[in-house]
């Protein structure tokens, strides 16, 4: 059950101890429940922790632009194409390349 994963996201990233990847879970988990608002403030947490998690980038953008904030997606895009170049994540960074075509 998703609330079982939500509720066990929230205790680890609140108790100070979460990686990047349980940040980025608990994101994915908002995402996925329709909560965008708690989603976007959960990548915008993870980003001032560890900015280099590339992943993120393209979660919080192609959700940006399916919520028509396409400012802030294509701010984010941009942001995980300079990422994923400075480490070498030719994969991660077709597809942020890709998602950020979508706004052309």
């Amino acid at each position: 059950m998703s609330s079982k994963r939500l509720e066990m996201l929230e205790k680890m990233t609140a108790s100070g101890q979460a990686d990047s990847f349980a940040w980025y879970a608990l994101a994915l988990e908002y995402k996925s429940l329709g909560r965008i608002d708690d989603a976007y403030a959960t990548f915008v947490k993870l980003r001032e922790k560890d900015a280099s998690y590339v992943p993120m980038y393209l979660m919080c953008g192609t959700m940006l632009i399916d919520a028509d904030r396409r400012d802030e997606a294509r701010e984010w895009l941009e942001a995980g194409i300079e990422k994923a170049k400075a480490k070498g994540d030719g994969h991660a960074l077709s597809e942020l390349e890709g998602a950020l075509q979508q706004l052309d």
